[in-house]
């Protein structure tokens, strides 16, 4: 049976089935009217809070889908991936130009990683 974690009336911050989270897309909400790096790193740390309270990590990424508004950012998203990995296996990846919903957002991250069995 799924475990909803964090639902609200639309969604859910993450559906965990089979020992496999699916995270919601991660958007810098504190930092709507920040710089490229200023919303990358606040998703960073949202992603990392989401999996640190499941007893999972990034390093236990299975895929990512990164969203951006602005294709010129993706070396720059690129840099700030490889820092923030920090030497982890890098998951599957796909990189999208996009339009987000809120005005201002820069970067969307969606995290499928792996979660150990409760018990």
């Amino acid at each position: 049976m799924p475990i909803h974690v964090s639902p609200g009336p639309i969604m859910s911050q993450a559906v965990v089935h089979n020992g496999v989270a699916h995270l919601a897309g991660q958007v810098a909400m504190d930092n709507q009217s920040g710089d490229f790096a200023t919303q990358t790193k606040e998703v960073f740390a949202r992603i990392d809070k989401i999996l640190a309270d499941l007893r999972s990590d990034r390093t236990q990424m299975l895929s990512a889908t990164i969203y951006l508004t602005d294709l010129a950012d993706f070396p720059e998203m690129n840099k700030l991936w490889a820092e923030w990995l920090d030497g982890a296996t890098p998951p599957a990846r796909a990189t999208v130009n996009a339009a987000l919903v809120l005005p201002g957002l820069k970067i969307e991250i969606v995290v499928v990683a792996e979660v150990p069995e409760a018990g």
